[in-house]
């Protein structure tokens, strides 16, 4: 194992300059949630409950959109999908700063359906330009620039926003929602592999002809994975409020996404890897003891990086398993499902070990996120155990979760 294989996809032609800019987009949409949160507290005057309502229509929005811009990209091709949802972006950010919380909270939910969906972008990229043999070091590497996006764009943004206001980072925001949106539409890089058709009027496929069980399983788990990193990550803090120990929440949370860096690099590294099914059980089984050792805080960081060590090659095969499951011309709709599965898993882990918070200790947020994510675990294996009779019916079903 070393970094031969990462240096062989960083070869491809065009998949860096493409790469760098996803990263580079991705920045202010991991940004915006905390942003928001500070901008609707200190400028507007309002409680954390109604910047959660902001974040919570954004989040819906995002959920329930990001299927559509992929279909759209499908139909009508990535430049056009792109100069729509740039200009969107950047007109709502560089307005929010001016915006009342009532309009603000209104217009969330449409410029979350809107936001570019960078994510869906990358990987439709990846799969186009990157020969499959290769695809699991590329979605690892992406995974891994992922985690570079969250340990940079929130530390940036709460720079800025505390050294000038929230309104220069709003507008900042959009500012670099339009001039990213320009570089891509200008780059336009490809969505589909030489080989594949590159007619947006070719009929697509029924749903029932490529939305197989071992489809759903494959975004059940990643909706599980997503549940386990959000209840993890709330846990967390609470235990290091609980402890005293707050003042290192940053050093905790900078080892957590150390950890699935480096995890994520190994994954695309290594020559064999183990399947989604499997990555997801792990990082159950490793998420469940961690409840064991809350404090001190150097404990807890100790007890987190294992299962963080899973978090990137956990999602990395998700994102290899659902390009490998459908046909090229609902590429784009298949990804914004995954995007709307993480997301819903998201938003589902949020609220429910948040509740178990709010009347038990923090190391039962550990254990709440742990049998969530069991939960959803053996939902997708049962799925992809009742696919196996079939796997020689449809091509699409013929790949492992």
């Amino acid at each position: 194992m070393g970094l031969r294989p990462y240096l062989h996809v960083l070869r491809i032609r065009g998949l860096p300059t493409s790469m760098s800019l996803m990263l580079l987009m991705r920045m202010p949409i991991i940004s915006t949630s905390v942003v928001m949160t500070l901008h609707v507290v200190s400028e507007l005057g309002r409680g954390y409950g109604a910047a959660g309502l902001v974040g919570t229509a954004t989040l819906l929005g995002t959920a329930i959109g990001a299927p559509t811009i992929g279909r759209m990209i499908d139909r009508v091709g990535l430049r056009p999908v792109v100069a729509v949802c740039g200009g969107v972006s950047c007109a709502y950010w560089l307005a929010a700063s001016h915006l009342p919380y009532p309009v603000l909270l209104v217009a969330a939910f449409p410029a979350g359906m809107l936001v570019v969906p960078a994510g869906s972008i990358s990987r439709q990229v990846i799969s186009a330009l990157v020969p499959a043999d290769r695809r699991r070091t590329a979605f690892s590497l992406d995974q891994v620039l992922i985690e570079v996006g969250y340990m940079l764009g929130p530390v940036l943004a709460i720079y800025v926003s505390t050294r000038y206001s929230t309104s220069v980072t709003l507008t900042g925001m959009g500012v670099a929602f339009g001039v990213l949106s320009l570089a891509i539409w200008y780059l336009d890089p490809p969505v589909r592999a030489p080989g594949e058709s590159s007619s947006t009027r070719e009929p697509a496929p029924a749903l029932r002809a490529w939305v197989s069980r071992r489809f759903v399983a494959a975004l059940t788990i990643a909706m599980g994975a997503a549940f386990v990193l959000m209840g993890t990550e709330l846990a967390a803090i609470a235990a290091l409020r609980a402890s005293g120990d707050v003042a290192w929440t940053g050093v905790v949370l900078a080892a957590m996404g150390l950890a699935s860096l480096l995890g994520g690099l190994v994954h695309g590294a290594a020559r064999r890897t183990l399947s989604q099914l499997t990555l997801m059980t792990l990082l159950v089984v490793l998420t469940l003891p961690v409840g064991l050792v809350t404090e001190p805080w150097w404990l807890l960081l100790l007890a987190l990086v294992p299962m963080n060590l899973l978090c990137a090659p956990t999602l990395a095969a998700t994102a290899e398993t659902v390009s490998e499951q459908v046909p090229h011309t609902v590429r784009g709709v298949a990804m914004g499902m995954q995007d709307s599965a993480t997301r819903l898993g998201l938003g589902l882990g949020s609220p429910v070990v948040g509740f178990v918070l709010d009347r038990a200790s923090p190391g039962w947020g550990f254990v709440t996120a742990a049998v969530g994510g069991l939960c959803f675990a053996a939902a997708g294996a049962a799925l992809s155990a009742r696919a196996r009779p079939r796997r020689h019916r449809t091509p699409a079903s013929a790949h492992h979760v």
